[in-house]
């Protein structure tokens, strides 16, 4: 007996299997990466330093706290568990490192200075 050949899923049908698969595989944000969605949630609502709510909350540095951030919205499943929330700190994080890069590169050159004897 011949076995059966698989049908070739093309590349979306792929990745929504997969999607499907992960999702009933049980694979969902765990309680430290809720909190940080949660925190990230309801900052616009606080106010202070958000550096100490940082440490407070997580007991982190504003460092680790912010490459786990960036870690998690870049994740399928935050993405899938709150998109609106993922959506926007992914173009606020891209937003500050197009501009941090145009600070960095500059291409025009800067004037120097008039010499005052002229």
């Amino acid at each position: 007996m011949s076995r059966p050949e698989r049908a070739h899923l093309p590349d979306d049908a792929s990745a929504a299997a997969a999607a499907v698969r992960l999702e009933l595989e049980g694979i969902e944000l765990d309680v430290t990466e809720q909190r940080i969605l949660e925190f990230e949630r309801s900052w616009t609502a606080r106010a202070g330093a958000k550096e100490a709510a940082i440490r407070a909350e997580f007991g982190l540095s504003a460092a680790r706290y912010y490459q786990m951030l960036s870690a998690l919205i870049d994740s399928p499943v935050a993405l899938r568990a709150d998109p609106l929330l993922v959506r926007r700190l992914q173009r606020v994080r891209d937003a500050r490192a197009g501009a941090r890069a145009a600070r960095t590169f500059r291409t025009e050159p800067t004037p120097s200075p008039q010499d005052p004897t002229d």
